[in-house]
């Protein structure tokens, strides 16, 4: 932590004004424009200072204890995740679906955010959901852009309490897409906290689970696979680059059964309603069925509204 720079005088030790200011405006820079109360009052300012400058603008009140340098609505995400951080004291992190968006594994809109606390106490704070622990140990923490949060194993350990287990499944996923999935570290969790809430979804999902190949781009995509899954179908391999053998470019196919030589595409209209993408598509199922295999295409519509008869069509092409 960057230091006011003390002065030594008559009067005995004081800190330099202006170091003071230039500490507080660094460290609050690498912490997303926030910083809490102690680490002003460590850096040199007095509680007194903190609060007038609150009063008056010059610091913003964002939790009890914890100010930005910007106004509340112009802090970003980060900001205000550290923030929440900061509010829960010493050895607090980012957890369980909050530290899933963190670590890039899967987005989330909830209002609260989660913070995990080393203990078995804790302070409720308005906007924060506070998860209380008294097993977190330094191998379960981590840091990722200047945010103190729980590895990417605890991670999955805490959303295996809280989530469906597909949702988990694709953080799973996500992981090896994002090159941060380590076995042994999930292990390690496993051994360490083998009572927890969320260790029967993970050992499941590792059992049972092909990692990264249902790594769906979608929610239609989402809601196709779990079409599948209701009707007991092989499981296909998902955004899958199939070489034809015709001389041309491989194609990357959404769902692909080698096997029985079935692709099908879920077409949503973002990628495929111009008529640009309606001519590459009806050249590309061309290519397909010359190299033997069968194509079809399959809509949200479809999917959603009228499964029965997409069911019957997947039925007779995997021959079930």
């Amino acid at each position: 932590m960057p230091e006011g720079r003390r002065i030594s005088g008559k009067s005995g030790h004081f800190f330099d004004r202006d170091a003071v200011e230039a500490a507080v405006v660094a460290l609050a820079t690498t912490q997303h424009a926030v910083i809490a109360l102690r680490q002003c009052v460590a850096l040199g300012l007095t509680k007194q200072t903190v609060y007038k400058r609150a009063r008056v603008g010059r610091l913003f009140r964002i939790h009890q204890g914890v100010y930005s340098l910007v106004p509340r609505q112009l802090l970003t995400r980060y900001g205000h995740w550290m923030a929440a951080v900061l509010a829960c004291g010493e050895g607090a992190v980012l957890s369980h679906r909050t530290a899933a968006a963190l670590h890039q594994l899967r987005a989330t809109d909830r209002v609260h955010i989660e913070v995990t606390v080393p203990g078995a106490t804790g302070r409720a704070r308005k906007g924060i959901e506070v998860h209380r622990c008294t097993t977190l140990s330094p191998a379960d923490v981590t840091v990722v852009n200047g945010i103190p949060c729980t590895s990417v194993a605890r991670t999955f350990l805490d959303v295996g309490s809280v989530l469906p287990r597909r949702a988990v499944e694709r953080a799973f996923d996500q992981a090896e897409v994002e090159r941060v999935f380590d076995l042994r570290a999930i292990d390690d969790v496993l051994r360490r906290n083998p009572t927890h809430k969320g260790a029967p979804v993970v050992k499941s999902i590792l059992a049972e689970h092909y990692i990264g190949r249902t790594a769906t781009q979608s929610e239609l995509e989402e809601a196709f696979l779990a079409l599948c899954r209701r009707m007991g179908l092989p499981a296909p391999l998902v955004n899958e680059w199939v070489d034809l053998g015709d001389g041309d470019p491989a194609i990357w196919a959404d769902f692909v059964w080698r096997e029985q030589r079935v692709i099908v595409e879920t077409d949503g209209d973002r990628f495929h309603s111009s008529k640009q993408a309606r001519e590459r598509d009806t050249r590309r199922d061309q290519r397909v069925v010359l190299a033997g295999w069968k194509p079809i295409r399959t809509t949200w519509r479809q999917v959603m509204n009228r499964p029965r008869e997409l069911e019957r069509t997947l039925a007779g092409l995997l021959q079930l």
